[in-house]
């Protein structure tokens, strides 16, 4: 027995199917394009993804947290005729900028003094504006003493590491044993305070040079590559890569998911 296609019903035409199949290719890739400017749009103004690389920040960020950056926090302008969509820095604010002395790299530190503060540390604690902080968030490895870290500034001790133009810098922001901030500029300090790379040994940090704030720690895993970030072959990176990949839910740090540094 066979069955015929009655006919009032119209067959398919090639033609009509061909153009049915590129309008649904070229709605895809519109979509695709448009959510690749969407992306770009976002890293570029809004957001942007960053990894902590240093204990300078522990215990608050840790070696292996990635974080979410708001961008548009600190980045508008005071002179601009429109409402200011951000808030001006802070004492106290965490913030990701351009490493002054090689502006390719990004750090993270806490803002200690803004413009106009006096700073000085006496016996690893900070004093501003005569008066001592009390800072929960420090971190203290109790590594021995140093004087020109622990009771900064100072030109009679200087410590390995500082920058050589900090250094003949120095001395004309001292005032009466205080560091006095200059306008349009921040002075840092790493959490970490034993083991942290902060203006203490570079120098202030220039407005322009801040990126924004830590938002959100979006994915943080357990450090499992110890120097590999300055020791490592392709290969290796390539070998620890896989292994985090199928270890995934050994290595990540799940009770660091989503906490708002503060």
């Amino acid at each position: 027995m066979s069955t015929s296609i009655p006919d009032h019903v119209a067959a398919p035409v090639p033609e009509e199917t061909s153009r049915r199949e590129s309008s649904d290719w070229l709605e895809s890739i519109q979509s695709l394009l448009m959510t690749v400017v969407i992306a770009v749009f976002v890293i570029s103004f809004v957001a942007q993804a960053f990894q902590i690389p240093s204990e300078s920040m522990e215990e608050t960020l840790l070696i292996g947290d990635y974080l979410l950056v708001d961008k548009l926090h600190f980045g508008g302008k005071s002179d601009s005729s429109l409402p200011a969509p951000y808030g001006h820095v802070k004492r106290g604010d965490i913030v990701v900028f351009h490493y002054p002395v090689d502006p390719s790299k990004h750090f993270v530190k806490r803002v200690i003094g803004v413009p106009k503060d006096r700073i000085r540390l006496v016996n690893k604690q900070v004093w501003v504006n005569g008066v001592p902080q009390h800072e929960s968030y420090v971190h203290i490895k109790g590594f021995p003493e140093d004087v020109f870290r622990d009771n900064f500034p100072r030109l009679d001790f200087l410590s390995a590491g500082i920058d050589a133009h900090w250094v003949l810098a120095l001395r004309d922001h001292i005032d009466r044993g205080e560091l006095v901030v200059p306008d349009g500029s921040y002075f840092v300090m790493g959490d970490n305070r034993d083991d942290s790379s902060d203006s203490r040994y570079w120098g202030f940090v220039p407005e322009g040079n801040i990126v924004g704030r830590p938002l959100v720690i979006y994915w943080s895993i357990r450090n499992t590559d110890g120097d590999l970030q300055t020791t490592a072959t392709v290969s290796d990176r390539i070998v620890h890569f896989l292994y985090v990949l199928t270890h995934l839910f050994q290595v990540t740090r799940w009770d660091r998911m989503l906490r708002v540094p503060r």
